[in-house]
C-alpha cells in the first residue's frame, strides 16, 4: 500500500498553506505567468488559466494521493491572498525523504514568505510525520533561491553538473533554453534550531505546531 500525505492545512503567525482551491486559479495562473516564475520552473510558457485549472483539479491532488508528495497553495492570514506555493516531490517513504520546492508571487516578494512557509513544513513534516531529511535544489545562478536555503538552515552538499534546464529571455521577446548545475541542499531534524534562531535574529516570524485536517472541497 502507496503511504501518502493527510489531507491538511499548516498555520504560522501570517500564512496558512492548504490545497488548492479552483477559486485560486486566477491568481496561480497570474503567478506562474511571472517572468522569474518562467526562468527558473519547468511550467509552461505562456502559462494560461487552463494550465492553472489543469493544475489545481488534477495535477495538485494526484501528487497526495499518489504518494509522490503534497502541494500546498500559501495564503496570507489576513488577507486570504494568494502568496505562493510549496509542493513535496519523490517522496521516499522508507527512506523518509523528501524534496521541496516553491514559487513565490511577484506581489509577495521581500516578505520572508518563502522561508516562513517551507520552515513550517519542514517542522510539520519532522514533528508529525517523523521525516528525516528534506532535500531542496537550486539552480546555480538563482541566488534568490539559495538565500532561502541558507536561511531555513540548509547544508549545501554538492553541485550536479549540467542538471537543470533554465529559460532566458531572447532579442525579439521569446525564451529560450540553457542548462545550469543544480546545488544540493539537505535539512535535518536537528538543523531546525538554528533557522528558528536566525529567523528570530531577521525579526521574522515566531514558528509554532499547527496543523489539522483541511475541510472537504
Amino acid at each position: 500500500m502507496t503511504s501518502t500525505f493527510p489531507d491538511i492545512s499548516i498555520s504560522t503567525d501570517r500564512l496558512v498553506l492548504r490545497p488548492f482551491e479552483e477559486a485560486d486559479i486566477p491568481e496561480l495562473t497570474d503567478m506562474m505567468s511571472d517572468e522569474l516564475v518562467a526562468a527558473w520552473t519547468a511550467q509552461p510558457v505562456p502559462y494560461g488559466a487552463a494550465d492553472a485549472r489543469e493544475y489545481v483539479t488534477r495535477r495538485a491532488p494526484a501528487q497526495r494521493t499518489s504518494g509522490e508528495g503534497i502541494v500546498f497553495a500559501v495564503t496570507e492570514f489576513l488577507t486570504h491572498r494568494l502568496v505562493g506555493a510549496v509542493h513535496l516531490d519523490r517522496t521516499d517513504w522508507r527512506v523518509l525523504g523528501t524534496e521541496a520546492g516553491y514559487v513565490t508571487a511577484p506581489w509577495a516578494r521581500g516578505e520572508g514568505y518563502a522561508s516562513e512557509s517551507l520552515l513550517a513544513v519542514a517542522q510539520w513534516l519532522f514533528q508529525d510525520q517523523k521525516f528525516e531529511r528534506v532535500e531542496l535544489r537550486t539552480p546555480a545562478d538563482n541566488t534568490a533561491a539559495q538565500q532561502v536555503a541558507q536561511k531555513l538552515g540548509c547544508i549545501s552538499e554538492g553541485v550536479l553538473r549540467n542538471a537543470w534546464i533554465a529559460r532566458t529571455r531572447t532579442e525579439d521577446g521569446g525564451w529560450a533554453e540553457i542548462r545550469t548545475d543544480l546545488i544540493v541542499w539537505s535539512l535535518l531534524p536537528e538543523d531546525l534550531d538554528g533557522a528558528f534562531e536566525q529567523q528570530a535574529e531577521d525579526g521574522g516570524f515566531a514558528p509554532y505546531a499547527d496543523w489539522r485536517g483541511a475541510s472537504p472541497h
